[in-house]
Order: structure tokens, then sequence, then C-alpha cells
């Protein structure tokens, strides 16, 4: 991301993050695609155990876990390149809409904000395919965020209310959902699955 370490959105070209972009999602699609082939070498080699005698079991129980391995450090990979892919398609948004971001005071706040900061928040949110109001009610929700995940004076409830508000607005969980998951029963239900061990 080392392009991208210079705050100043006014010098990155909107070409160069297009750019940028495609070459993340070919690579992230490459690597779904590996790890979809170990994890059906995975499963033919634990098929190939059933029945199998001791000896067998064992030189395949290594197999697999040399796969898994592979298969975990693929997976990490992944999930570095499709941060890296979120805060470049974000910032392809940005520059979309960059004129008329300059008539807000966000971007003042997008302006003034440390790279890392920038980046992280940009991490949290898609932006893509969505109008200029929405990408500004994202962008202020991600911002202040950050403002509150900073406050000291954020308990740990609170904090886990704010998760959850974030999560009902953004669509990726429902209302109902959010309930039960604040609600205490669970904390009760907890308590009582304790009681029984």
């Amino acid at each position: 991301m080392a392009m991208f370490r210079k705050n100043p959105i006014d010098s990155i070209k909107t070409a160069e993050l297009q750019e940028e972009e495609l070459k993340l999602k070919s690579r992230i699609n490459r690597l779904r695609k590996e790890i979809d082939k170990i994890e059906k070498q995975k499963k033919d080699k634990f098929k190939e155990g059933v029945g199998a005698d001791l000896i067998k079991k064992k030189m395949i129980a290594q197999e697999l876990k040399q796969l898994d391995m592979e298969a975990k450090l693929k997976v990490k990979n992944f999930m570095a390149l499709h941060k890296q892919y979120m805060f470049v398609s974000n910032l392809v948004v940005i520059k979309k809409y960059q004129r008329d971001l300059q008539k807000t005071a966000l971007w003042t706040k997008i302006q003034a904000i440390t790279p890392d900061s920038f980046e992280n928040s940009l991490i949290k949110v898609n932006l893509a395919g969505k109008g200029f109001d929405r990408v500004i009610d994202d962008l202020n929700q991600i911002f202040a965020l950050d403002i509150t995940e900073s406050d000291t004076d954020m308990d740990e409830a609170e904090k886990q209310m704010f998760d959850v508000w974030n999560s009902v607005e953004d669509g990726s969980l429902d209302l109902e959902h959010a309930e039960s998951v604040l609600s205490i029963d669970k904390d009760i239900e907890k308590a009582l699955e304790k009681m029984e061990d």
C-alpha cells in the first residue's frame, strides 16, 4: 500500500486506484480458487483414510496436517488482500465523489486523519455502488466510530452496543437478532451452562 502512505487524496490518480483494485481482485479470486482446491484435496485425502490400516491413516493424517497448514496460510493472505481491496475500492468511490465531498465538513476530517487511521476506517465499510448521500452517511459513521473507539470512557458493554448498532445499520444483522444479541437472557443462559458443566 506504499502508494497510499501519503494522505493527500488529491495526489492519487483514479486510474492508478482502479488498476490496483483490479489487480487485488484478480489475486483474491486466484487465492480463493487455490483455497477451494486445497479443501477438495483434504476431503479426498480424508476419504482415502476411511477403512485404511493404521500406518496408512498415520501417513494420511500427516498429509492432511500439511494441507491444513497450507490452507490456513492462504486464508491469512486472502484476508489481508481483502482488507487492501476494501481500502482501495472505497478510495475509488471517494475519488469519484471528491468534488462533492470537498464541499462538506467531512472533507476536513478526511484530510486531517492519519494515514493509518484512514486506512483502518475505510477497511470497515463498503462504499461500492452507493449514492453520494449514503457514502456521506457511511463515512461520517466510521469516522465518528473511530473517535468513540479512541475514547477511554467507553466501556465494553457500550462498545458492544455500538458494534451491534453498526451491524444493524449496515444490514449485516437484522433488528430482531440484534435485540437477542444484547438481551440479558443470553447472559443467563451462559451462566446456566457454566453451572451445568
